[in-house]
């Protein structure tokens, strides 16, 4: 059995990457396209392979936490570069690391033809580097660290066809919501470091029943309380959830392979991570626990129906992660922080396939994104078409699949919590599956089957070009190349097969059993979970008589008989519930009050700052009234320094003799 890690071989996972990005980042033009992509294939695929024997060891008992570089000493607060790998570590390596290789391999088919080819590669390469370093922090400052790089590449991503208007407004509009979250999060980062007195995990968790005994300064509130609600606006805004999820949706600007990177299986679970790393401190609130719970049960229902209504084939699955990544959360809010990882997990994998599946139909479409434009690929892209309606199936929580282990364990763990929000929330996941079946495989169905409707294109883009008679020209959709329909096969596999295999030694083992504490005599989410995650042959038959499988039956049936046997139904409807559509084509109206009250009020007390405050008091009392007081005073004094010799001997002789009047007048008024 392996006691300790090698120090070299995590440094190596995590800097391979590092390398692979510089080269291709700054040598681009010497090392040219090959080159480039070469070399982070190269390095991504040595970070993989380094984290699938850590996991290995990990598995044997090997665990490791130590420092690796010390960057400064303030009094007693230390500043390090430090690794602690343990089962949650570990498995967030290897999803990391794995994802990222697919999307690599992936991106050369995709980007083939794109000016930017050998900076794009640069920057996933960075992306995953600045990702390995999040997860495999020891420290607050790491975390940080990490934290801030994936969303500076995220900005460079979502932004990288910078000629493009609508992509520089998402990526700066991601940055400007990240920013917000990012503020909560270092308040909850300096509220640790100021009352536990350490950056590092293990010091500050082991003073967390002390942090529980303090109350904030000024207030009854709990400093715990506070502490973890600031953490957690972070992963609000890291992992997109109500009302910081604006940014998600319009991130899908950039190319699609970073939407199955960052968007669907890393960045975007960052958060979730973060929150379980530190459930030693919010084991401890059930103010910020029952919070937690009931925004992940807002984005997961809410947030879902929005994808209802979506026509573009990205949108469709960028609100399906918003919705995931709620149910994610309510597992955190219910203390089933393992199912929350494993459903990250799951996640990961079937969304990335669906992301790049989405790509692998676009490329065939001739980069027509509209599922309405499209119908009956099945035909012209069997391989794209059966991975996707794997991923689908897994998603939707089809029992032995997948997805059906995590979320159906989610909906158990909510179901026994006695949270105040667990009701609703309860309501939300349920109501969710119906919800996440319609709408995924309503993009299904309008893909893949039914009429070849890119034959007439009812909706043409601006990539299709009319001839002399007004009529677009036909592109037949085609199969893509192996370099992009092999990275489908691969995550195929995991989406099918990665929930059986492990659900019961995260949900009932000791995988976790050094990475997330758990109060069970206060959150006793995880004893009813276990009672079925031990046994996943039987779960998964189960799960064909459950209410959560009926749900998702009910709503692929809809879809089925709305979008390919009687469309006129889902017409009627638009019509009978067009109050309703307005709201959901206008996402709840966020954005516009996002843009018209928060921004506008920002720019009203930016200009009312800028009138008042700067020209007003700064410029006009501070610098030009001072600058006036001193004329006015040159100007008095003017009129008695005139140069002029008789008239300073006469203010002599003046002021003598007032001198003398005021010396002699007591005398003079006492002889009066």
């Amino acid at each position: 059995m392996a006691s300790s890690i090698s120090q070299n071989l995590l440094l190596a996972i995590a800097l391979a990457p590092l390398v692979g990005a510089i080269v291709a980042g700054l040598f681009g033009w010497v090392v040219g396209r090959r080159g480039a992509h070469t070399v982070t294939i190269l390095g991504v695929a040595l970070s993989f392979a380094g984290s699938a024997m850590v996991l290995m060891q990990v598995l044997e008992g090997a665990r490791f936490a130590g420092t690796i570089y010390e960057w400064a000493v303030l009094g007693g607060l230390k500043m390090e570069v430090g690794f602690l790998v343990d089962g949650l570590t570990a498995m967030m390596m290897v999803v990391v690391t794995f994802v990222s290789l697919m999307v690599h391999i992936y991106t050369i088919g995709y980007m083939d033809e794109d000016p930017g080819y050998t900076r794009f590669f640069s920057y996933i390469s960075l992306f995953t580097f600045a990702m390995l370093m999040l997860v495999m922090s020891n420290n607050f400052l790491q975390l940080f660290f990490g934290w801030e790089a994936v969303g500076l590449v995220s900005y460079l991503l979502i932004g990288f066809w910078y000629k493009k208007p609508s992509a520089i407004f998402a990526n700066l509009k991601a940055f400007l919501v990240n920013r917000v979250g990012d503020f909560g999060f270092i308040l909850g980062i300096g509220l640790v470091v100021a009352y536990a007195g350490t950056l590092d995990y293990a010091e500050a968790f082991a003073k967390a029943g002390e942090l529980a005994a303090l109350s904030f300064p000024g207030t009854d509130w709990a400093l715990l309380t506070v502490t973890c609600i600031c953490l957690f606006v972070g992963a609000m805004g890291k992992s997109a959830q109500f009302p910081l999820h604006v940014w998600l949706p319009d991130s899908m600007e950039g190319p699609t392979p970073i939407s199955a990177l960052i968007h669907a299986a890393t960045m975007v679970t960052a958060g979730i991570f973060m929150v379980a790393r530190m459930s030693p401190l919010f084991e401890l609130s059930d103010t910020a626990l029952n919070l937690v719970l009931v925004i992940g049960a807002i984005t997961a229902f809410f947030m879902g129906l929005l994808g209802v209504i979506q026509n573009d084939i990205k949108r469709v699955i960028a609100y399906s992660t918003l919705s995931q990544l709620g149910y994610m959360t309510v597992a955190l809010g219910v203390s089933a922080y393992s199912v929350a990882v494993f459903h990250l997990m799951t996640h990961a994998f079937f969304k990335a396939l669906l992301f790049l599946g989405a790509g692998s139909v676009i490329i065939g479409m001739h980069h027509d994104q509209d599922i309405r434009n499209m119908g009956g690929l099945r035909k012209y892209m069997p391989i794209t078409w059966i991975t996707s309606l794997l991923g689908s199936l897994a998603l939707i929580g089809t029992p032995f699949f997948s997805g059906f282990y995590s979320k159906d364990s989610i909906i158990l763990a909510v179901q026994a919590s006695r949270l105040p929000g667990a009701g609703f929330a309860t309501f939300a996941v349920v109501a969710g599956v119906f919800v996440t079946a319609f709408y995924s495989f309503r993009m299904y169905f309008l893909v893949f089957h039914g009429e070849e409707r890119f034959r007439h294109k009812p909706f043409p883009g601006e990539h299709d070009h009319a001839d002399a008679h007004g009529h677009a020209h036909v592109h037949v959709p085609h199969e893509t190349p192996a370099v992009v329909w092999l990275p489908l096969v691969l995550l195929a596999i995991p989406s099918v097969v990665i929930g059986f295999l492990t659900m019961a030694p995260m949900l009932v083992g000791d995988f976790f059993k050094d990475s997330i504490v758990v109060d069970a005599a206060r959150h006793g989410a995880m004893a009813e979970v276990a009672k079925h995650a031990g046994h996943a042959t039987e779960m998964g038959l189960h799960g064909f008589v459950g209410l959560p499988f009926w749900l998702a039956l009910a709503g692929v049936v809809t879809a089925w008989v709305f979008y390919l046997k009687v469309p006129a139904i889902p017409a009627a409807l638009n019509k009978a519930l067009a109050p309703l559509r307005v709201i959901l084509e206008n996402k709840y109206y966020m954005d516009w009050f996002n843009e018209n009250v928060l921004a506008r009020g920002a720019r009203l007390v930016g200009t009312g700052l800028w009138k008042g405050g700067d020209q007003a008091v700064i410029d006009g009392v501070v610098i030009n009234g001072s600058a006036r007081a001193v004329g006015v005073f040159a100007g008095l004094l003017r009129l008695v320094q005139t140069g002029q010799l008789y008239w300073y001997a006469l203010v002599m002789v003046l002021g003598v003799f007032g001198l003398m009047t005021w010396r002699l007048w007591p005398y003079l008024s006492a002889a009066l």
